[in-house]
């Protein structure tokens, strides 16, 4: 299981979810408290093993905006949580994840029509697009009928529900933010957790 811990605004916060094992560090670039610029991000990257995934959180950005974070960072994807098209998606010098809101069991948008995407599915936004730490409702959805080699789970999660995410939905990856902070804060502890429960599950 490919574990994305996002939001990160600290070097020691991503070499440390490197080292417990992190595939993916999600940069946010969007409006958000937990917002980077790409000069920070750049320095954070830095020095991060080439085998952890840089990507860059964007809502309904500017072509020229997102290619610039890919040079500079750089980026290895790009996450799309607005309006944009798969014209614009795969129009990126990197691949794109494109998120989805989940609501009432229903996926806001059609997923098919991004055929050469990661698909994440995610709440609806509370405040900030992109987001807000609670889960949607898993139940209401038929796992069957998503792509699971390309889909990753995101909303929510914490190291106490994460096993049940993955067993239901068997995602190519699930995506943490706020579910291991502490006071706004990245938690050691809580993303040392988190992975190891992501990382068992997919072992059993």
């Amino acid at each position: 299981m490919k574990v994305k811990i996002c939001g990160i605004k600290t070097k020691a916060d991503a070499q440390f979810a490197a080292a417990e094992g992190a595939d993916f560090i999600g940069f946010v670039f969007a409006p958000s408290k937990r917002q980077v610029t790409i000069q920070t991000a750049s320095s954070i990257a830095t020095g991060l093993a080439e085998t952890v995934q840089k990507v860059g959180v964007f809502v309904d950005p500017d072509f020229e905006e997102v290619e610039e974070a890919i040079r500079q960072v750089p980026l290895d994807y790009v996450q799309l949580h607005g309006k944009e098209t798969p014209a614009f998606a795969s129009s990126l010098s990197a691949p794109a994840i494109k998120a989805f809101k989940v609501k009432d069991g229903h996926i806001q948008g059609d997923p098919s029509t991004y055929p050469d995407c990661l698909i994440l599915l995610d709440a609806p936004s509370i405040e900030y697009e992109g987001g807000g730490g609670i889960a949607f409702d898993w139940e209401k959805l038929d796992e069957k009928k998503l792509p699971q080699e390309r889909l990753i789970i995101a909303g929510g999660l914490t190291s106490d529900n994460v096993d049940a995410a993955i067993r239901k939905f068997t995602p190519l990856a699930v995506d943490v933010s706020s579910g291991v902070e502490t006071n706004g804060k990245k938690d050691i502890q809580k993303i040392k957790q988190f992975i190891q429960q992501a990382k068992e599950r997919s072992e059993k």
